[in-house]
C-alpha cells in the first residue's frame, strides 16, 4: 500500500508529539489534614495531562474562575468528591485532566462550600497556565481571592454566632396559643455620633446583632416600595422583608381587596401591637378598599427611624372567618436573619397560631384606641381615628368604589436615629393621616351594610 510523504510526516509528527507530552502528578490534600494542593501550580502543554491523587479526608478538584475561586464553573470540569480513610497508605484515588490549550485553568476544593470551614477559603486552589506573579492574573492573585472569601465567611459565622448568643438560645411561648419561640433577645444600649452629608447629631438606641447600621443612607432617605395584596387575590406583602436606615420610607401601596398593613410583634404576628402596660401602640394604615377595576392605589408611608426590627400583617378575615395574616400575610422591616427570629420564623408563627383567636382582641384593641385620640398615635382630620375604619373587627374582604391614591406618613422608632425631632415628642410611634383615609374607612363601613 502506498502512503503518501505528507502522510508519514503527520503520522511521524504525532508520534513525536504523544512522545513529548507530560504527565503532572497533583497530591489533593494530605495525611496531616493538609488543605492544599501539591504543587499548587504548573505550566503545561496542549496534549499534557494533570493527575490528581486524591489523599486522606473528602476533596474535590472542581474548575472555577479567576473572578469567583470558589465558585464551580457553569459547565466546568469537576472529580466529584474522592473520600479517603485516614488509614489508607497507598493506591489513592485518581482523576485525570488532559491539557487542550494553553488557556489558564482554576480549580478549587469544594468542600464545605459556602462555610467558614470552606477548603477553598482556607487557600486550597490550583492552577495550570496562570499569569506569572505581578500580573493581573497571577496565582498569588487568585489564591488571595479566595482566602478573602474565607475571611468574609469566617466573619459572617463569627456575626451569626454573636446574634446567637444575644438572642440567648432560650424559648418562651407566644402571646397567645402554646407555640414555643425563641426568647426575644437583650439589646445592648448604644450612644452614636451619626453623620449624614453635613449634618451631625448624637443618636442613643437599643442594637442587635444583625441590624444595619444606624447611619441613614441621606438625609432625606430611599423609598422602599411594598405593595399589599394584588389583581389576583394575592395574600402577599411584595416584598415581604426589607432591611431599612433610619429615615427610610416604607411606601404601602394597597392593592385590589380590601387590607390593613398593621404593626404587630414577633410573640403576637396577628395582634396589634401592645406596650407593657397593655395600651395598643402599634401603627395601623386602617382598611384600605380597592375595587377590582382600580388603576390608582392608596398609598401609606412609615418612616424608620431606628434599626430595630418591625413586624406588620394584614388584619382582614376572610368571609369564612380564616384570616389573611394566618395564611402568611405577614411583611418585616429589618429582621435578623442569622437569628432563631427571622422573617421565615415570623411568618410561620402567624399560620401555625392561624390569627383566629386573635381576632375578638384585635377589634376591641383597635376600636379602643380609636375612641381616644391625642393618646400619642394622632387622629384622622375628621377627629375619628382610625376607629372608623376598624371599629367592626375587619371591614368587607372585598373592595367597594374606588379609592384615591393618598399618601399618608408615619413615623416608626426612636426618633433620635434620624436626628428627626418633628414627633411632637410623643411615643416611640407617632402618625399623621388625611382625609383620604378616612374616605377609606367609610367605604369599609359602607361595605358591611351591604
Amino acid at each position: 500500500m502506498f502512503v503518501s510523504a505528507a502522510a508519514r510526516l503527520s503520522f511521524a509528527l504525532a508520534l513525536a508529539s504523544s512522545a513529548a507530552a507530560k504527565v503532572y502528578d497533583i497530591q489533593v490534600g494530605g495525611s496531616d489534614g493538609t488543605l492544599a494542593y501539591s504543587p499548587e501550580a504548573i505550566f503545561a502543554d496542549p496534549g499534557d495531562q494533570v493527575v490528581f491523587h486524591f489523599h486522606q479526608k473528602n476533596h474535590t478538584a472542581t474548575q472555577s474562575s479567576f473572578a469567583a475561586p470558589c465558585s464551580p464553573l457553569a459547565g466546568g470540569l469537576n472529580s466529584g468528591f474522592m473520600p479517603v480513610a485516614a488509614n489508607v497508605s497507598d493506591n489513592f484515588p485518581t482523576w485525570t485532566v488532559t491539557v487542550k490549550d494553553t488557556k489558564p485553568l482554576w480549580f478549587h476544593c469544594e468542600q464545605a462550600a459556602n462555610t467558614a470551614a470552606s477548603h477553598c477559603g482556607k487557600g486550597m486552589v490550583f492552577a495550570v497556565n496562570c499569569g506569572p506573579d505581578g500580573s493581573a492574573n497571577s496565582f498569588t492573585s487568585f489564591k488571595q481571592s479566595a482566602l478573602k472569601i474565607g475571611a468574609q465567611l469566617e466573619a459572617s459565622a463569627a456575626a451569626a454566632s454573636s446574634a446567637a448568643g444575644q438572642y440567648g438560645g432560650g424559648y418562651t411561648t407566644a402571646d397567645y396559643g402554646t407555640a414555643t419561640i425563641p426568647a426575644e433577645p437583650s439589646p445592648t444600649l448604644v450612644t452614636q455620633t451619626i453623620t449624614v452629608e453635613t449634618s451631625s447629631w448624637v443618636t442613643v438606641y437599643s442594637s442587635y446583632a444583625g441590624s444595619p447600621e444606624p447611619t441613614p443612607s441621606s438625609l432625606s432617605g430611599n423609598v422602599i416600595k411594598v405593595v399589599v395584596g394584588g389583581a389576583d387575590g394575592e395574600l402577599t406583602f411584595n416584598p415581604p422583608n426589607v432591611a431599612a436606615q433610619p429615615r427610610d420610607i416604607i411606601s404601602f401601596e394597597f392593592h385590589q381587596k380590601n387590607h390593613t398593613a398593621t404593626q404587630s410583634s414577633f410573640a403576637a404576628p396577628c395582634v396589634r401591637e401592645k406596650d407593657a402596660s397593655g395600651n395598643v401602640v402599634g401603627l395601623d394604615s386602617g382598611f384600605m378598599p380597592v375595587g377590582p377595576n382600580a388603576t390608582e392605589f392608596p398609598v401609606w408611608n412609615v418612616t424608620v427611624n431606628d434599626t430595630a426590627p418591625i413586624w406588620f400583617y394584614c388584619r382582614q378575615h376572610k368571609p369564612d372567618g380564616s384570616s389573611h395574616c394566618g395564611a402568611g400575610m405577614v411583611f418585616a422591616v429589618n429582621a435578623v436573619e442569622n437569628s432563631p427570629r427571622n422573617f421565615t420564623a415570623f411568618k410561620g408563627l402567624a399560620q401555625t397560631l392561624n390569627g383566629t383567636v386573635s381576632s375578638s382582641s384585635s377589634s376591641s384593641s383597635s376600636s379602643s384606641s380609636s375612641s381616644s385620640s391625642g393618646s400619642g398615635y394622632g387622629s384622622s382630620s375628621s377627629g375619628s381615628g382610625y376607629g372608623s375604619s376598624s371599629g367592626s373587627g375587619s371591614g368587607s374582604d372585598s373592595g367597594s368604589g374606588s379609592s384615591s391614591s393618598a399618601s399618608n406618613n408615619t413615623n416608626a422608632g426612636n426618633s433620635g436615629a434620624t436626628g428627626n425631632n418633628n414627633n411632637n415628642g410623643a411615643s416611640a410611634a407617632s402618625r399623621t393621616t388625611g382625609a383620604a383615609l378616612s374616605l377609606g374607612a367609610l367605604f369599609a363601613a359602607a361595605a358591611l351594610l351591604l
